[in-house]
């Protein structure tokens, strides 16, 4: 499997601050789903601003593939034709007076043709269920679609990795559904996702790999082998996801991840005390 993005020995922090994180080696492979939890201010955003090449590390490498990125105008216009990210507040990345115009800012900025730069941004609208609000200007839209559109913009640039931090933030439930629709279009399109989240639950549903961000540095695994591990959880200050507790508490032998799996390991254990009756 493809590595898209590693870090090797990655130390980095901000001006007047201590160390956030320290010795940090990760991989971002194709088409797998990544969730970075950590606790506020452990280095979540710190550790997504790394990889998208807009803080260059103390120390250490980020890696796209076997090139090792580097920090002129030129490497970095062409790492962010890989990598996008999405930073948490639609605002801070929306400023034009409408949707369209937002969507085709990147792709404009390429140098593309204007027939492309409306395919792309058709094409990026669609996936994200926002097509209808091409034409919408920007201060008119809810919380719920500026997020989409500031994901929109990013998808048009064609990324293989997006970088999403906390995309689920704020919204309601319906907005939540929306949101991970729109993600699950995205990897079926080819982009792979990693996003920044406080939802264990929601982590625990959707993603296939952890990156939890504890003691200044990253721990990164099955997401359920590092939700299931209390002193990892404990240390990171997050919680067991509640179908792992309500497993450890019913002494189930599996680490289900949805209400559906808990339902089915709950069957399977009713059955089984059935038949050995």
């Amino acid at each position: 499997m493809t590595t898209l993005l590693a870090t090797r020995s990655l130390c980095a922090t901000h001006p007047g601050r201590p160390l956030v994180l320290s010795e940090v080696d990760v991989d971002l492979r194709q088409g797998v789903r990544v969730a970075i939890l950590g606790a506020n201010g452990s280095g979540k955003t710190t550790l997504l601003r790394c990889l998208s090449g807009s803080l260059e590390p103390v120390s250490g490498q980020v890696m796209r593939e076997e090139t090792v990125l580097r920090y002129g105008r030129a490497d970095l216009r062409e790492h962010r034709r890989d990598v996008q990210l999405v930073l948490q507040d639609p605002d801070d990345q929306l400023f034009s007076a409408d949707v369209f115009q937002d969507v085709s800012f990147g792709p404009m900025n390429m140098g593309l043709p204007v027939d492309e730069v409306r395919d792309r941004v058709g094409e990026a609208l669609a996936l994200l269920g926002a097509g209808h609000l091409a034409e919408r200007p920007t201060h008119q839209l809810s919380y719920g679609e500026r997020k989409r559109v500031a994901v929109a913009g990013a998808v048009a640039m064609r990324p293989r990795l997006l970088l999403l931090d906390e995309p689920t933030a704020g919204l309601d439930p319906v907005g939540v559904s929306q949101m991970l629709a729109a993600l699950d279009r995205l990897r079926e399109a080819g982009t792979t996702v990693a996003m920044a989240t406080h939802d264990v639950d929601l982590a625990l549903a959707w993603a296939q790999e952890a990156l939890i961000v504890v003691d200044h540095t990253v721990v990164q695994g099955p997401i359920d082998t590092l939700l299931a591990d209390a002193d990892l959880v404990e240390r990171a200050h997050l919680h067991l996801p509640w179908p792992l507790e309500l497993a450890r508490r019913l002494g189930l032998a599996v680490r289900p991840r949805t209400m559906d799996e808990v339902v089915e390991a709950l069957g399977k254990g009713v059955s089984e005390s059935t038949s050995t009756r």
